[in-house]
């Protein structure tokens, strides 16, 4: 018997069949063509994801910065957003009609996995760069893995290798997770990002992942708080990191499912929002797009009116606002934060809708700010409560479990809070699943 007779035996163990697929597909040489190609290719992606974000980082503080200050401001003005983000709507709608592929896709629509072709690539980094700089409240990651997947594939096509479905694929996706890896800060998140984001293994991996998810939190409380209790050790694998860290009590881990409730429901009403503001736009493309632009720039000028706060807290994607907010969550009193959750959502559901960019970073400063906003209840914490609040909001809006832990911790830079975390993230998946879907974005 071959051995490609015997990995297509039905009486083979399926673990042994699969092996030998793999196998059979290693020692195919187009495969390892595809292979090495995919790791010459992450050196010019990641190049140009690098100087992107740095012309979009650039840009921005021009915007906000320079200009301001410029015309004899410390701070952005009040009125500052209407006139920017008005401005990006203006240059989204010519891009969106006249440009292939019109700019992208909505971010309300989520992300996708790699595979942009080349020739829409000038207007998705057009639509990014009128957009994001501007003060549009949406993340760089949906741009980022538009330009990683079609710089790959442009690549290829440069080279004339082959093309092919699964070539295509292969390199999109290797493209995508280059590049994505430049704004996550690790490869490992972006290698499982996309693993998820592509549905490798369907609804079955999510059957099987989230009672994994749940049964391992649950168990790291269960060794965690005894351990401390009796102080024995169990000599499980671990690095001891000198210096003080956190110890989650029992209020952490109860609070932690609502305020996961909480924030699921938050992000779902957004991106509500985030549809009805699509569908003006899918049947008024231009002046529709200018509409919502400027309305989510209405949002941060009420924002600096009502509390005297900078309006740039809630316009942009929120990741140095987030920076921020976890460094000193003293300087933020209660009524900035519910004035930041209120209009900073609001003016989220409006660019989902209309601009482009990706809907990961605004809804991570509205669970942190979430978290922190609950953080003096009863028993909660500050780092739990953030972490809870950042867990639920990733869960929430990415509905992908396994990422949402792997960013949530990566970004917190320590294992104390990964119960808490775990314990969100399976909440607020089960609850985003579980609320009316809503209208599908046009």
């Amino acid at each position: 018997m071959t051995q490609h007779e015997a990995a297509a035996d039905p009486s083979q163990p399926a673990d042994s069949r699969e092996a030998d697929r793999l196998r059979e597909m290693l020692r195919t040489p187009a495969y390892r063509r595809a292979l090495v190609f995919s790791g010459l290719i992450g050196i010019p992606v990641s190049l140009a994801a690098f100087w992107f974000l740095v012309g979009l980082h650039q840009l921005e503080h021009l915007l906000w910065q320079e200009v301001p200050l410029a015309l004899g401001h410390a701070d952005p003005a009040w009125w500052w957003p209407l006139p920017l983000l008005a401005l990006a709507g203006i240059m989204v709608g010519l891009v969106a009609r006249h440009l292939p592929g019109a700019g992208g896709h909505l971010p309300v629509a989520g992300l996708h996995a790699g595979g942009t072709p080349p020739v829409t690539l000038p207007g998705v980094l057009l639509a990014a760069a009128a957009s994001l700089p501007f003060g549009a409240v949406l993340g760089p990651e949906a741009p980022l893995i538009a330009l990683g997947g079609g710089l790959a594939l442009l690549l290829r096509d440069l080279a004339r290798g082959p093309v092919s479905a699964q070539s295509t694929a292969l390199l999109g996706a290797a493209g995508a997770a280059a590049a994505i890896a430049a704004i996550f800060g690790s490869p490992v998140i972006a290698g499982v990002l996309l693993i998820e984001v592509a549905g490798i293994g369907g609804p079955q991996l999510f059957a099987v992942i989230l009672p994994a998810l749940l049964s391992s939190g649950v168990g790291a409380l269960v060794f965690t708080g005894f351990g401390r209790w009796t102080g024995l050790d169990t000599g499980s694998l671990g690095l001891k990191i000198p210096g003080p860290r956190p110890g989650l009590d029992a209020g952490d881990v109860l609070w932690a499912v609502p305020l996961a409730v909480a924030v699921a429901v938050l992000v779902r009403l957004a991106l509500l929002g985030g549809r009805k503001a699509a569908a003006l736009t899918a049947a008024r493309p231009r002046a529709a797009t200018v509409l919502c632009a400027a309305a989510a720039g209405g949002c941060a000028a009420l924002y600096a009116l009502l509390t005297d706060r900078s309006p740039e807290e809630v316009a942009s994607s929120g990741q140095a606002t987030l920076a921020a907010l976890a460094a000193d969550p003293h300087a933020w009193p209660i009524g900035a934060l519910v004035a930041v959750l209120l209009l900073k959502s609001a003016a989220y559901a409006l660019c989902l809708g209309s601009l482009r960019g990706g809907p990961v970073f605004p809804a991570l400063f509205l669970g942190g700010a979430a978290g922190l906003l609950a953080s003096p209840l009863p028993g909660l914490g500050v780092v739990p409560g953030l972490a809870a609040g950042l867990a639920a909001a990733a869960a929430g809006i990415l509905r992908l479990p396994v990422s949402s832990v792997l960013l949530v911790v990566l970004l917190l830079g320590g294992s104390e809070t990964i119960p808490v975390v775990i314990l969100a993230v399976v909440t607020s998946f089960v609850t985003t699943e579980l609320l009316p879907a809503g209208p599908s974005a046009p």
